[in-house]
Formats: C-alpha cells, structure tokens, sequence
C-alpha cells in the first residue's frame, strides 16, 4: 500500500507568499565532516526562526537508532528534546525571505519523505532546492576549501569545473530528494565541501564558511557570517598550534599540500590547454587514489 506524502506534514495556513523563495535542505543524521553543515545552520540561526511546515516526525524518525535526550530531576523527569523535523522562514541581510529544512534524516520512507518535499516545493511555488554536504577527503586546511556542485540541470551551475568521474558513494535522504526533484522536473542543487581528514571529527567553519559562499552566490542571497568568520579565525590559530606541536601532523599536511597544488597546477595547465580530461578519466584517477588510500601510500 502506497501511503500519500500529503499527509506526512502540516503547512501552516498563515504563512506569507513564498513563490520564488529558495529552500535549503539541512539535515542532522548524514556525514558532516567538520560540522560544516551543523555550524552553516546554526550560523542562520534557523532553530530560532519561525516554522511554516512540520513533518509527523513519529513516522520517520527510529527512537531507538537515535534515541532523544530526557531530563530527569531528583525525582521526576523534567524536559524532553522532542526530535523535529520543519521548514523554517529566514530573511537573509536583504530581507529577502529562504526557507530552511531542518531536523533529523529521516530513518525510513524515504521515498515518500522524497514525494513530499516535492509536493512542498510545488504548493509554495518555491524556486530551487539547495542541499548541503561535508565529507572528509585528502585536502588540507591551509588551502582554500574546494567545492563540488551537482544539480538536476547542468543550467543551473554551468560555469562550475566539475572535477569528480562517475562514482558510488552512500545515499543519504538528501540525496534522494535532489534526484527525484529532477526527474519531477524542478530545480535541485546540490553543494559539499571535502574536509581535511585530520579535522573530521572536529568544528572546522572554514568549510561552512565556503558552503554558505557558493550558496549566497547561487541563490542570490547575502547572508551574515560575520561570527563564522572570527569562529574560523581562532579556529586557523588551534590548528596552527596543534600542528606546530606534531611532527606527524606536520607530514602529513606538507604531503596533502603538495599533492592539491600539483592538482591544481594540472587543472590549471588543462584548462589554459582546453584539454580538460574526460568524466572517465577522472574516475579511473580518483580509483586509483582510493586503491592507494586503501593500502596506506
């Protein structure tokens, strides 16, 4: 039995016209290397701002993969995260209104969640779908943060270089959304930014800082990231610190920086060339690095 997207969410009837306005996808759940995601959201402050659509998050959310957090208090409980997942209404420095999609991946009905974004996009009339990634990949933090763009039509992102062949990777529900979006016929993008491996597991907001960037750049918005911007200073200085104090760290970065200028430099040489290598070639290229990741070289 099919079950109808229409009823895994409520709009709010009170809600401005929103025709044009642009939808970020921001979800908890998927890689987030460096918390560039969760440090873009709460960069715009999105939990703060007001809800004009919520999912019935009891039919997509597992309790007990996530289970949220209780509050008890000497005798009795106290508090409770109930787990949300909803779009928000923000209004960037001007004024312009954007939605955000916030909350928890769902764990299960993808598909319909999938059907259900688009039938959000299509009742509000909404102009694009934009969503973020962050994922860890040999890339060091004393370079400029590259960015991967996708989308549904190459229109939307054509002065992008892509630099990435055809490969398999992970689905995450925001994936799907972006893919099926395309096949409806609306417009879907797609943003992430690799991260140092080293900085995975740690706050890195250069990366969010880029991410924000080529959103605001593609979607014609300005938003303010003038705390990111001094969280990425200090946060260059820790780095700077804790690299001074390793000789293994510091190996290892001279080794990634290395290999992303001789990347660079190849690029740069291709594209001054107008010999770009073919989708193929860069995905033969990119096996033969994660087969040499693999054995440790």
């Amino acid at each position: 039995m099919t079950l109808d997207p229409e009823e895994l969410f409520d709009l709010d009837a009170d809600r401005p016209d929103l025709s044009g306005a642009v939808l970020l996808h921001l979800l908890d759940g998927f890689v987030d290397a460096g918390t560039a995601v969760g440090l873009a959201r709460s960069t715009l402050q999105v939990d703060d701002a007001p809800v004009v659509a919520r999912f019935d998050v009891d039919q997509l959310y597992d309790y007990r993969a996530r289970r949220p957090v209780m509050r008890f208090d000497v005798d009795h409980w106290s508090g409770y995260e109930t787990p949300q997942l909803a779009v928000h209404l923000l209004h960037d420095n001007d004024d312009t209104p954007y939605l955000v999609l916030a909350g928890p991946e769902p764990d299960g009905q993808w598909e319909r969640y999938a059907a259900a974004v688009a039938l959000l996009v299509e009742r509000l009339e909404l102009r694009i779908v934009i969503g973020l990634d962050a994922f860890p990949m040999s890339v060091p933090h004393s370079r400029p943060t590259p960015i991967i763009v996708h989308g549904s039509r190459r229109e939307l992102f054509a002065d992008y270089r892509a630099w990435l062949g055809q490969i398999m990777v992970p689905a995450s529900a925001g994936h799907l959304v972006e893919y099926r979006l395309g096949a409806a016929g609306f417009d879907a993008l797609g943003i992430a930014a690799p991260i140092p491996p080293y900085l995975a597991q740690a706050e890195f907001p250069a990366a969010a800082l880029a991410l924000l960037r080529e959103v605001g750049a593609r979607a014609g918005l300005r938003f303010d990231t003038t705390s990111l911007e001094d969280a990425d200073q200090v946060n260059r200085e820790a780095i700077k610190r804790e690299v001074a104090g390793s000789e293994e760290l510091q190996t290892l970065v001279a080794a990634l920086e290395q290999q992303y200028d001789a990347a660079a430099a190849a690029a740069q040489s291709a594209l001054d060339d107008g010999d770009l290598p073919s989708a193929d070639e860069l995905g033969a290229e990119l096996e033969r690095f994660l087969a040499n990741e693999s054995r440790g070289d």
